[in-house]
């Protein structure tokens, strides 16, 4: 009677709900085969990057959006200092390394690296003031605090006052006030009347009362991030360097032209709540292009700030610190016309 039983029961009809109970765990699993499969045939990549910044959010937004699955690649972001990423690029550690003034100095020394694209060709520093300060003029005899003496920040700051006739060796001094939050201290005690910084230290001033003078990428343009490969990872493997261009400028189309789904991005990478991640947004949207090119005024510049810094009084060739043959084929196939 129970063999009996149970074969009626398995001759009942099946209903469309147990089939679709059925065939729910099947397909989860071949999605997951799927899945797992385009993973392992996804070529990994390595790509360093020295901080948690919006001048360097091009590369984890194209990893966040999937803009490398979609060129074929599966990258792994790893966070290291610029000092150390040079090492580690030419002994093939990491295959790309994301900004570009170390890579400069390095390709200058001799070190077989170049800048293969720029991603944001513009500097998000600002000169943030007091508010009875109204002009970049107004700073002549003053002091500015930065957050130390002879950086980057310093390099940059120099270079926009240049940009309003202030030499800034003679016409204002520097004073090494540390942190953000110990610039702004020393900027409220009166001991400096102005600082500077990337954003979204110009949303935090504001929100200090403070008024921004002058933003770097309104100014001049420079190399600032982008993609740095060896010398023999630009002649062996230069479908992969493309692709990796590739999804570079995808991401950088992206933030351009959704701002929302890149401020959600900015929040997930850089771990800020909403409020900021909108504020870097709008600071540093403007930094970025849409097609990964190497300005050439830009690149001039920092070339000749790398020289200042090593004493090199030499004339120095583009292509012996940027070689961009792949990056113009990653830009014939994306549509960017010849400029």
């Amino acid at each position: 009677m129970e063999l009996h039983h149970q074969s009626h029961k398995a001759g009942k009809p099946l209903t469309h709900g147990k089939v679709a109970t059925m065939i729910k765990p099947l397909l989860v699993l071949l999605a997951c085969l799927l899945i797992s499969t385009s993973l392992d045939a996804a070529e990994k990549i390595r790509i360093g990057y020295p901080d948690f910044n919006s001048s360097t959010f091009t590369l984890p937004l194209a990893q966040i959006r999937g803009f490398f699955q979609e060129e074929g690649l599966q990258a792994e972001l790893i966070r290291i200092r610029s000092a150390v990423a040079i090492p580690a690029l030419t002994s093939g550690e990491i295959d790309y390394h994301t900004v570009v003034s170390p890579a400069l100095a390095a390709a200058l020394r001799g070190i077989p690296v170049r800048l293969v694209a720029c991603f944001a060709p513009g500097l998000t520093t600002a000169i943030i003031a007091r508010p009875e300060f109204k002009t970049i003029q107004d700073l002549k005899g003053k002091t500015i605090g930065l957050n130390s003496i002879g950086g980057g920040l310093e390099s940059t700051v120099r270079i926009m006052l240049k940009h309003y006739g202030i030499d800034p060796d003679k016409d204002v001094k520097f004073l090494a006030t540390g942190t953000v939050d110990t610039r702004f201290a020393a900027l409220k005690r009166g001991l400096t009347v102005a600082t500077a910084g990337s954003t979204p230290v110009d949303y935090l001033g504001k929100k200090l009362g403070y008024v921004v003078l002058a933003r770097a990428y309104d100014l001049f343009s420079y190399p600032n991030t982008g993609l740095v490969a060896s010398v023999k990872k630009i002649k062996e493997n230069p479908d992969q360097l493309k692709r990796v261009i590739k999804a570079g400028i995808k991401a950088n189309r992206y933030l351009h032209q959704n701002r929302d789904g890149t401020i959600q991005a900015m929040m997930q990478w850089m771990r800020i709540d909403k409020e900021t991640a909108a504020a870097t947004y709008d600071g540093s949207a403007k930094s970025f292009n849409d097609d990964g090119g190497v300005p050439e005024a830009g690149l001039r510049l920092a070339i000749d700030e790398a020289r200042k810094a090593a004493n090199i009084t030499r004339e120095v060739a583009f292509s012996e610190v940027a070689d961009r043959t792949v990056l113009r084929e990653a830009q014939r196939e994306m549509g960017v016309k010849d400029r």
